[in-house]
């Protein structure tokens, strides 16, 4: 798989390795996926059954004045990863986002509902998807939202971070979204990299939505932080990159894999940290 060493790639690594699969993961550092013949040089090196692609430029707001640099991690590097499994009889397993959604929608967005992202990052996401199916008849692409886990910058961490320095933080209200735990999503990019049959997008992310000034709110108190969450909206903060205000996933599939609800994931890596 490639982005071993990104928060989502580490997850990944440890949920295949859990379930007693062979796992060959490659960092950043060892494989530039931008990189064509690098990858294709890679991939007949190792000669894998599936790959799990979790290599991307995250930045969403970077993403505004870095457009080529996220272009070609998030759109030709999927393409080439894709591709190369395909010469070597490979599936693919793609990871996308709610970003491709302009969030306009007051109910959960389908695998099927119209795209139109509002910023580069969801604008090259998309474009990475084209790629993806494009090049490789077995392939999934699966568009998640709102991740958080280890081994990555994340909004939990940043909320307990900014509870442990101040009495008050303000947070919005007017996003909504499905904030979903790595460690739980891990598991099912696995099982879907299982069902190569299962060809197409997948939506998968934590059950259940809140806005991320709730998700604040039960951060605080299930760590049990004294700290206020006051309300705020999107307006109050100017941000390069406009996000969708309603990015709810949901799904049509007949088969689809269902995550725990999202306060339960929280609840599982907040164990995690503690344990840690």
């Amino acid at each position: 798989m490639t982005g071993a060493g990104g928060m989502l790639g580490r997850a990944v690594v440890a949920a295949a390795t859990r379930l007693g699969h062979d796992v060959r993961g490659v960092t950043r550092a060892q494989l530039d996926i931008t990189l064509e013949v690098a990858v294709i040089v890679t991939m007949h090196e190792y000669r894998p059954d599936a790959v799990i692609n979790c290599a991307a430029y995250t930045d969403v707001d970077g993403a505004e004045t870095d457009r080529e640099t996220a272009a070609a991690a998030n759109a030709l590097g999927a393409g080439y990863v894709a591709a190369a499994a395909a010469e070597v009889g490979a599936s693919v397993v793609h990871v996308s986002t709610d970003y491709v959604f302009d969030g306009s929608k007051r109910e959960p967005w389908l695998e099927s509902d119209p795209t139109g992202p509002l910023g580069v990052y969801g604008l090259t996401k998309l474009a990475g998807e084209h790629a993806v199916a494009d090049a490789n008849p077995a392939h999934a692409i699966v568009r998640t939202a709102w991740l958080y886990g280890a081994g990555g910058r994340n909004f939990v961490d940043t909320m307990l971070a900014l509870g442990a320095q101040r009495e008050e933080v303000s947070v919005v209200t007017d996003q909504i979204g499905c904030p979903t735990w790595t460690g739980h999503l891990a598991g099912a990019l696995v099982e879907v990299a299982q069902r190569p049959h299962e060809t197409g997008i997948h939506h998968i992310a934590a059950a259940g939505s809140c806005s991320w000034n709730e998700l604040a709110v039960e951060v605080f108190e299930r760590a049990r932080v004294d700290c206020r969450v006051l309300p705020a909206t999107t307006a109050d903060f100017l941000r390069p990159a406009r996000r969708p205000a309603y990015s709810v996933l949901g799904t049509e599939r007949a088969d689809p894999i269902v995550l725990a609800p999202w306060r339960e994931g929280l609840a599982d890596y907040l164990a995690t940290r503690v344990a840690a």
